[in-house]
């Protein structure tokens, strides 16, 4: 790893909480908070990957920089590929970090420890989990699940994602953190796949590229980020950051 570069993918459209990516937080709009995050993790340059131009004003105000990219991106995936080729055509940058653009919460060690599977050059796709502490999580299909074989201590090589109760029986499960950190190559890689018919039945991107024989590598960290999807969700991040807090 040569040049890491950190895209945050930022659309305007949720049907559940609209105008995400500007609403409002302790006076700043939510995407500042994940831009300053992603910049406290000193992993490389960090650009938001935006489909609006009113993000793009928001994230200049708070000092940070945006392009913006194609209104009809179906996944924040092919949003940071458009913006890479555009804003590093030379390919300075060899691993692309994907920070989503509703984790205000989300702690600079987390964007750090993605990269760490990448020091093995089999792996494809670096990505986080941590363990579900909470009973309710288990059964929630909302909680996807990070299913891996141990690899060293803290590091799984990913066997599967679900939004199932897996794998079955005793013992500790995984939620996965859509954190991920793409060599380059297997992000054009990863874009030019069709979606996968795992994929289109749980409603997972990651799974086309398991399906397509790629690698993905799971780094453990200690907590989860709150990601903001609802009303309820906007006010507990609200909350959390106004204690000063960066973590479920």
């Amino acid at each position: 790893m040569s040049s890491p570069i950190v895209l945050i993918p930022a659309r305007m459209a949720s049907t559940r909480l609209p105008r995400k990516p500007l609403a409002d937080i302790q006076g700043e709009p939510m995407i500042a908070h994940v831009w300053r995050r992603a910049v406290e993790a000193g992993v490389g340059p960090v650009v938001v990957a935006a489909d609006d131009p009113a993000i793009v004003r928001a994230v200049e105000a708070a000092g940070g920089r945006a392009i913006l990219t194609r209104l009809d991106h179906a996944s924040g995936s092919d949003r940071i590929f458009e913006a890479i080729g555009a804003i590093d055509p030379g390919e300075r940058h060899d691993v692309i970090v994907n920070v989503q653009g509703d984790l205000p919460t989300i702690a600079a060690h987390a964007v750090r420890a993605a990269l760490a599977p990448l020091s093995d050059p089999a792996v494809d796709i670096a990505t986080l989990a941590t363990p579900i502490i909470r009973v309710e999580e288990r059964a929630n299909p909302n909680v996807v699940k990070a299913v891996g074989a141990q690899i060293g201590p803290g590091r799984l090589r990913a066997l599967y994602f679900t939004r199932a109760t897996a794998p079955w029986g005793e013992g500790e499960l995984l939620h996965h953190i859509g954190l991920y950190a793409y060599r380059r190559a297997a992000l054009t890689r990863f874009v030019g796949l069709p979606p996968s018919p795992l994929e289109r039945r749980e409603k997972l991107e990651q799974l086309r590229a398991l399906e397509a024989g790629m690698r993905i590598d799971i780094e453990l960290v200690d907590t989860a980020p709150l990601g903001v999807d609802t009303p309820e969700d906007l006010e507990r991040a609200r909350e959390m950051l106004a204690l000063g807090r960066k973590h479920v």
